[in-house]
């Protein structure tokens, strides 16, 4: 019969005002004042509670085989914990590698997260080569709805691409009005790092930092750049780490490239001394971009707050301490990334917006709004308005907690954030009406979750 969520302050990127949400048929039908509840509506009471659109995590790996193994998480666990935590939608890195078919890796993405995620999903499509395939392979993903392609400009021979290959990349992307994310570093000097320092017995996840420093990703993240200015392409850097990564970025922006910007959950709460502890404790910290020099951390903040950075996402990427130890000899062997869709919401809006200075507005700008605006996703997700799909998140900002291994929902056996208080956290989050977590328990329908594809132009003529 519907569901009436009432009382509650409704803050979107632009909005904040006091109100009732009328959600029926997955969408949002009305909103105002003292609305009236259809007999055998639900009603939620949001009353002294925030109410904000799903929040969308535009970097997520689920499945990925990398470096020998595979991340550990299922989309039907990944997408427990990211309702949990307050993400209703995740856009996925579909990465085959170069020695796989590119159109046989997106079909088994898509089978992977079909009938088993809770929550909504899309892709971005790595390109990995380019041969006599990938072009007509990538308008026909594009065909099927997919609004991005992603390069790694890093892992040389196995995700990584040459710099014809990201043009032609690039090329085809401004033809088909599609975005272009990048991991931005220089493959082949990372790659000669990692020798130098193994050569000299410098094996621990304390080198891991200076096999990657701050100058290589610069370099790429200008280069990128450089690529797009001559093509036309739109691009979007993903999870930059470093205030010299950035200058570049926003060097780019002021000269007029189509360039935006993502940085992600541990860049701005972890230092490079979290890497640096022995053992598996660090390698339970190795990624890349690595964690870098606590400077950086006040400049990510203020970027962020000013708008330089656009987005937050995490890069999410589970892997157990068995697998974090395959690399105990090398830290060349150690699989890169940290799990974090479960924390996002709770730790950005804890130490950005609670403890922090971080405008409301823009945590659901960065945190919502602008991956659905980038990756074709608006005014269908986003935001919080007639006609949008009825993806809502109650936040009880009275919550007090603690971040634990222990008590996550994410299919790992460690927590980057261990330890870490949150103050807040979502009391209900619906996916398209539905009522899919209360209080910290998944309590809806497993596999509700859909693939979206790009925004309609009925939908994007909605948006105004």
């Amino acid at each position: 019969m519907g569901l009436l969520i009432k009382g509650g302050e409704i803050v979107t990127a632009d909005a904040r005002f006091h109100g009732d949400i009328w959600i029926e048929s997955e969408t949002i039908s009305a909103m105002g004042h003292d609305l009236p509840a259809p007999a055998g509506a639900e009603v939620i009471d949001a009353t002294g509670k925030l109410v904000f659109p799903g929040f969308i995590d535009p970097h997520v790996h689920i499945h990925l085989p990398f470096m020998a193994t595979f991340a550990k998480d299922t989309h039907a666990t990944a997408s427990k914990a990211a309702l949990i935590g307050g993400t209703t939608t995740f856009i996925e890195m579909c990465c085959p590698s170069r020695e796989e078919d590119a159109l046989e890796g997106y079909n088994t993405w898509k089978q992977k997260a079909a009938g088993n995620s809770a929550c909504d999903y899309a892709f971005h499509m790595a390109v990995t080569r380019w041969d006599e395939k990938t072009e007509a392979q990538l308008r026909q993903i594009v065909a099927d709805g997919t609004t991005s392609f992603k390069i790694f400009l890093a892992y040389k021979n196995f995700f990584g691409v040459t710099d014809e290959e990201m043009f032609n990349t690039l090329k085809l992307g401004a033809e088909l009005g599609v975005i272009t994310t990048a991991h931005c570093e220089n493959a082949e000097l990372v790659g000669q790092l990692q020798q130098l320092f193994l050569a000299q017995g410098k094996t621990g996840p304390e080198w891991h930092e200076p096999s990657r420093p701050e100058a290589v990703e610069a370099e790429g993240t200008a280069r990128f750049a450089t690529f797009l200015e001559q093509t036309g392409a739109a691009g979007y850097v993903v999870h930059l780490s470093c205030a010299p990564a950035l200058r570049a970025a926003v060097e780019a922006k002021l000269r007029g490239v189509k360039l935006h910007v993502e940085s992600v959950l541990p860049h701005f709460l972890l230092d490079k001394t979290y890497a640096e502890r022995a053992g598996v404790e660090g390698m339970k910290h190795v990624m890349s971009p690595p964690l870098r020099d606590k400077r950086n951390l006040a400049v990510l903040w203020s970027a962020l707050e000013a708008g330089l950075i656009d987005t937050v996402g995490t890069d999410h990427c589970p892997f157990d301490v068995d697998q974090k130890l395959l690399g105990a000899k090398a830290f060349t062997q150690i699989p890169n990334g940290i799990p974090g869709i479960e924390d996002r919401v709770n730790l950005m809006y804890t130490y950005g917006v609670n403890r922090g200075s971080l405008d409301l507005h823009r945590f659901v700008d960065a945190l919502s709004t602008q991956a659905a605006k980038l990756f074709g996703l608006f005014p269908r997700k986003g935001t919080i308005a007639v006609g949008s799909d009825a993806d809502i998140v109650v936040y009880d900002t009275a919550y007090r907690g603690t971040i634990s291994a222990t008590t996550q929902h994410t299919n790992n056996d460690y927590n980057g954030f261990e330890g870490f208080a949150i103050e807040g956290r979502p009391s209900v989050v619906t996916v398209r009406g539905k009522v899919q977590v209360r209080d910290g328990t998944f309590v809806g329908e497993a596999g509700r979750g859909k693939m979206l594809r790009r925004a309609t132009s009925r939908e994007v003529s909605h948006a105004g």
